[in-house]
């Protein structure tokens, strides 16, 4: 299962949420939603099929624990769609470069201006 088809259900999403916080055990993820805990155990393994979350055995438990890495698909996509700035940031740089000249020039003329006025 791909992220993006993963990320389409509220409940998986609702599980990443949960697993934000650090790694939880299925029981106490079931807990915390109205579906029954196979129900959940099904949604946690298509996330870790989808590479969003991962799973570690600790005896008789199942620990799942969210990957962030499976997440760059996403943040691609986001990144990819996200607006271009109307101007190159080079373009920032070069007027920084001209507001700062322009003040320095007006600074070290000001004193022979001041000198004008008073004679």
């Amino acid at each position: 299962m791909d992220p993006f088809t993963a990320l389409a259900d509220p409940v998986r999403r609702a599980l990443l949420r949960a697993l934000v916080a650090g790694p939880a055990r299925v029981v106490d993820l079931a807990a915390a939603h109205p579906i029954s805990r196979p129900a959940i155990s099904k949604h946690l393994r298509l996330l870790t099929e989808a590479g969003l979350a991962s799973v570690e055995d600790r005896g008789r438990e199942r620990h799942y624990a969210l990957d962030r890495s499976g997440l760059a698909p996403v943040s691609a996509l986001l990144e990819e769609l996200r607006p271009a700035p109307p101007f190159a940031e080079a373009a920032l740089d070069g007027l920084d470069l001209e507001v700062r000249r322009t003040v320095r020039e007006r600074s070290t003329s000001r004193p022979d201006h001041q000198q004008e006025d008073t004679a």
